[in-house]
C-alpha cells in the first residue's frame, strides 16, 4: 500500500522551492530595512493560549483548530495563527525588559494549521509570514506596519492591490456595537445563512463580513462600527489615515472589515487583490492593533500591532499575475567523468570548486557524454571540466567555456591548488586584451 500525503497538505518540490525562497528572502530584505528581527515559536502550544486570545466563539477555535491530548494528558493545539504564540513568548521571556529594544519589532515565518475545506490558496497546513510590534500606542506604528506590508507586496511585483482600512474601537465600543448588531439582525434571523444564525449569538461581528450573498444583502443597512467609536479612537484612526496619506500610500475606508479574531481593537486593515477570473476580491494580508492581548495573557500593559499573510496565496498571485521570479543561479562548474577510473578525480575537482565558493556539480550515474552534456545545459553551467581515461593517466583536465567555446587543457595539480586562477583564466574574455597587445588599438 502506497502512503500518500494527508488531505490539505502539499509537498513543495525542488523545482518550485526556489520560488518560495524568493518570497522569503524578499520578506527578510524588506523587514530588515524596518529593523524587524526574526522570532521562531513552537508549532504546538497549550490549547488555552488560543481559546483565551483568539476566542472560544471564533470559527478558528470552535471548528478549525487541531487540538489533542498528549501522553501527559495535557490539552495541546497546533498553532492556527502566529500572533498568540509570539505574545506568549514576549511575556514568558520578558522581552519587555530594558535590555530589549522598545518598541520590540519581530517577524515570523512558518507553518500554521487549520481544519478547513482545502481549496486553491487554502490548505490545512499553510505557511504564514507576519510581523508583531509591542510597546507603542503611537498611530505611526500602525501606519508603519501597513507601509511595511505594502512595500513587501510592491517588492514582489504584485499589482491590482488595495488597502481596506477600518477601526473596531475599544472594547466598550465593540460591546455597544455588538448589541446593536444583535438588535438589527434578530428580526432577520430566519433569512440569514446557517453560519450567520449561529454567529448572531456567538460573534455577530462576523455576519458583517460574511461571503454569503443573502447575508451581504441583509448587512447593507446594518449599523457600522465607525458610529460607535470613542473620541480617542476617532482621533487615533484619523491620525493613521493622515500618516498613510503623507506617505502616499493609497487606502479605502471599509466599515465591513471586522477580522476573525477577538483580540483586535482600533486600527484593522486588509490588503486585497482584484480577482478578475471570478470578479471578486480576495484577501492577501490582514492585521491590526491588539492592545490588551499581552495583559490578557499574563503580561504587562503593552500595546501591540501586527499582520499576517499566507504564502500559498502569494504564490498563486505571483503565478496568476505572471510575475517573473529569478531562476536559480547557474552552475559555475560541471564536472564530467567518463569511465570508472575518473570517479576519484571528478570528486576531487568538484570539491576543489566548492571549497572556493563556486556552485559545482558532477555526474554520479556513469551516464554517457551526451546525457551529461544535457545535464550541464539544464544547469546553465558556465564551465565544463572533463576527465576520462586519458586525462586520468596524464593527470590533466579538459576545460571548456560554454559561453564562448574556448577550450584548454590544465594540469590536475593546478586545478586542485589554484582553482580560482584556473576558473578566471577560463572565463575571462581575452580577445580585447589580445587586440591591444597586437597593436590594433
Amino acid at each position: 500500500m502506497t502512503i500518500q500525503k494527508m488531505k490539505g497538505t502539499e509537498d513543495i518540490l525542488p523545482q518550485n522551492s526556489y520560488k518560495w525562497q524568493f518570497v522569503e528572502d524578499s520578506a527578510r530584505a524588506v523587514f530588515d530595512t524596518y529593523q524587524f528581527k526574526e522570532i521562531r515559536t513552537p508549532m504546538f502550544e497549550a490549547y488555552e493560549l488560543f481559546s483565551r486570545s483568539v476566542g472560544d466563539t471564533t470559527d478558528i477555535v470552535s471548528k478549525e483548530m487541531y487540538d489533542f491530548k498528549d501522553k501527559g494528558d495535557r490539552r495541546l493545539a497546533l498553532r492556527p495563527e502566529g500572533t498568540a504564540p509570539v505574545v506568549r513568548s514576549y511575556v514568558e521571556n520578558k522581552l519587555f525588559g530594558p535590555e530589549h529594544p522598545q518598541p520590540l519589532k519581530v517577524y515570523y515565518m512558518g507553518p500554521m494549521f487549520r481544519y478547513e475545506r482545502p481549496q486553491a490558496g487554502r490548505q490545512r497546513q499553510f505557511n504564514q509570514i507576519g510581523i508583531e510590534v509591542f510597546g507603542s500606542t503611537n498611530p505611526a506604528t500602525d501606519a508603519e506596519g501597513i507601509a511595511l506590508a505594502w512595500d513587501f507586496l510592491q517588492e514582489l511585483g504584485l499589482e491590482k492591490l488595495s488597502i481596506q482600512l477600518n477601526s473596531l474601537g475599544r472594547p466598550e465600543a465593540r460591546a455597544a456595537y455588538r448589541q446593536a448588531l444583535v438588535e438589527y439582525f434578530t428580526p432577520l434571523q430566519e433569512q440569514l445563512s446557517a453560519d450567520s444564525q449561529r454567529r448572531l449569538t456567538d460573534n455577530p461581528l462576523r455576519i458583517i463580513d460574511s461571503k454569503d450573498p443573502k447575508d451581504k444583502e441583509l448587512a447593507k443597512n446594518a449599523p457600522i462600527i465607525l458610529d460607535f467609536l470613542s473620541e480617542e479612537s476617532k482621533q487615533h484612526f484619523e491620525q493613521v489615515q493622515a500618516m498613510l496619506t503623507a506617505l502616499d500610500i493609497p487606502f479605502e475606508i471599509n466599515p465591513t472589515i471586522v477580522r476573525g479574531l477577538d483580540y483586535y481593537q482600533d486600527t484593522i486593515f486588509e490588503i486585497v487583490v482584484e480577482d478578475e477570473t471570478i470578479g471578486s476580491q480576495s484577501t492577501v494580508c490582514g492585521g491590526g492593533r491588539y492592545d490588551g492581548l499581552v495583559e490578557q495573557l499574563g503580561g504587562p500593559q503593552a500595546p501591540g500591532f501586527g499582520f499576517g499573510m499566507g504564502v500559498e496565496r502569494l504564490m498563486l498571485l505571483l503565478e496568476d499575475q505572471e510575475v517573473e521570479i529569478p531562476a536559480e543561479e547557474p552552475v559555475d562548474v560541471y564536472v564530467m567523468g567518463l569511465g570508472e577510473a575518473s570517479n576519484i578525480m571528478a570528486l576531487q575537482i568538484v570539491q576543489a570548486a566548492r571549497s572556493e565558493g563556486y556552485l559545482a556539480d558532477r555526474d554520479y550515474m556513469g551516464r554517457s557524454m551526451k546525457s551529461q552534456f544535457k545535464t550541464a545545459a539544464k544547469l546553465n553551467a558556465k564551465l565544463i571540466m572533463t576527465v576520462g581515461d586519458n586525462e586520468v593517466e596524464q593527470q590533466v583536465v579538459q576545460v571548456k567555456n560554454q559561453e564562448n567555446g574556448k577550450k584548454s587543457t590544465v594540469k590536475l595539480s593546478e586545478v586542485l591548488d589554484d582553482f580560482v586562477g584556473v576558473y578566471r583564466r577560463a572565463t575571462v574574455d581575452t580577445s580585447e586584451i589580445d587586440k591591444y597587445f597586437g597593436g590594433e588599438f
